[in-house]
């Protein structure tokens, strides 16, 4: 398919697709950085479905902010890939004929697109991840003619075409339909989550879906970090302060990244780049998941958590660290969460600020406002964490 053609009459009312990925997000906190290929695998560790309760959110904030909804129309997919949450959100929306398996598969979210350009919907909000944007963009092709928006339900979600949050995806939607966004092309990465894995950092740029833009409400994609010997030594100083300050005795929940590894790699101990780690006692426990967490963490009110923003996008928690959970964040007292940040990457957040996405509203609403983020040897700066919406 080259892509819908849509040209929407002034008269008309406006039609949204709405669609949800009903396994994206499985992997977060099991610790399988994604769930490509390994439904069953998460299945069995005892992961729960992470979209239908974020397009509860994004549905719950939106009805909040828009009260006259006469003007809009709904378009999605047979249960589970929206029919159901969009009913019991109080919207009735036309349903596409699709004949759906228990578990679905990346065809039928490409065959929910074909049939949403058949009813010429001008946005396409959909609830997922990096794998569920790759297949909306096979499905349209780089088509200007029709937008997409994504509400963050995946385990990383590099690509540049997801809100902060499922509130901000809202936020963003109100401002389309008020005609106060622009139409920009958004980066869609592929992500190789075999590789990553296997904590092999593997991505490269898929394609451009256009979208609504609201850059208070949209990350971007993500940046990797550079590679210099300025950025290597400043993770350096970074490493050696938090070093110096470590409580003997005391737990360490070590985030993913470059900047967090540098300090094991001081200790003369090997981090996971890509995964979430545990430090006590001199060991280390390499690639945990939540349940490991809470099993092997002895006392929390003596546990640290040390994260790094991801690059560009600037956010804490809820992407590629969701082992790190709303229940063990709420467990940890919030002076005890570290933030390390080199120079350069601060720098690329000036304007966009911090984030937190965890799913857990009062969690979120924890960890806003001003947090220190370590930055240089003993040297800190002050930074905002927003909770846009």
């Amino acid at each position: 398919m080259e892509g819908c053609s849509v040209t929407p009459s002034p008269d008309k009312s406006r039609r949204i697709g709405f669609l949800i990925n009903p396994i994206a997000g499985m992997g977060g906190r099991v610790g399988l950085k994604g769930t490509d290929g390994v439904v069953e695998k998460a299945q069995q560790l005892g992961a729960q479905p992470v979209s239908p309760d974020r397009a509860v959110q994004f549905l719950r904030a939106f009805l909040r902010l828009h009260f006259n909804g006469s003007e809009l129309e709904w378009v999605t997919c047979p249960e589970p890939m929206g029919a159901r949450v969009l009913l019991e959100a109080g919207i009735t929306p036309e349903v596409v004929p699709m004949e759906l398996d228990t578990e679905t598969q990346a065809e039928d979210t490409r065959r929910g697109i074909e049939l949403f350009c058949e009813r010429e919907v001008e946005l396409i909000v959909f609830v997922g991840g990096d794998g569920t944007a790759r297949d909306i963009l096979d499905a349209l092709g780089e088509s200007k003619n029709v937008l997409v928006l994504g509400v963050p339900a995946g385990v990383k979600m590099y690509s540049g075409i997801f809100a902060v949050s499922p509130e901000a995806a809202a936020g963003v939607v109100i401002d389309w339909l008020k005609g106060e966004t622009t139409a920009e092309p958004f980066e869609i990465m592929d992500a190789n989550e075999e590789a990553i894995r296997s904590d092999q950092f593997a991505i490269e740029l898929y394609g451009y879906l256009h979208g609504p833009l609201v850059p208070t409400r949209m990350p971007g994609a993500k940046f990797t970090s550079p590679t210099t010997v300025n950025e290597r030594e400043n993770q350096e100083a970074v490493a050696r302060t938090i070093i110096e300050d470590m409580v003997e005795g005391d737990t360490y929940i070590l985030g993913p990244g470059s900047t967090v590894r540098a300090v094991t790699k001081q200790l003369g101990i090997e981090k996971t780049l890509l995964g979430v780690d545990l430090y006590q006692k001199g060991k280390i426990h390499l690639d945990v998941n939540e349940q490991q967490l809470l099993e092997l963490v002895p006392d929390f009110l003596q546990t640290w958590i040390i994260v790094s923003p991801i690059g560009n996008q600037g956010i804490l928690f809820g992407r590629g660290n969701q082992q790190i959970s709303p229940n063990i964040i709420r467990r940890i007292p919030p002076e005890q969460i570290l933030v390390v940040a080199t120079h350069s990457k601060i720098g690329s957040l000036a304007e966009r600020g911090l984030h937190v996405d965890t799913g857990d509203s009062d969690i979120d609403k924890l960890l806003s406002g001003y947090i220190r983020v370590l930055v240089d040897y003993r040297t800190w700066r002050m930074v905002k964490i927003t909770r846009n919406i």
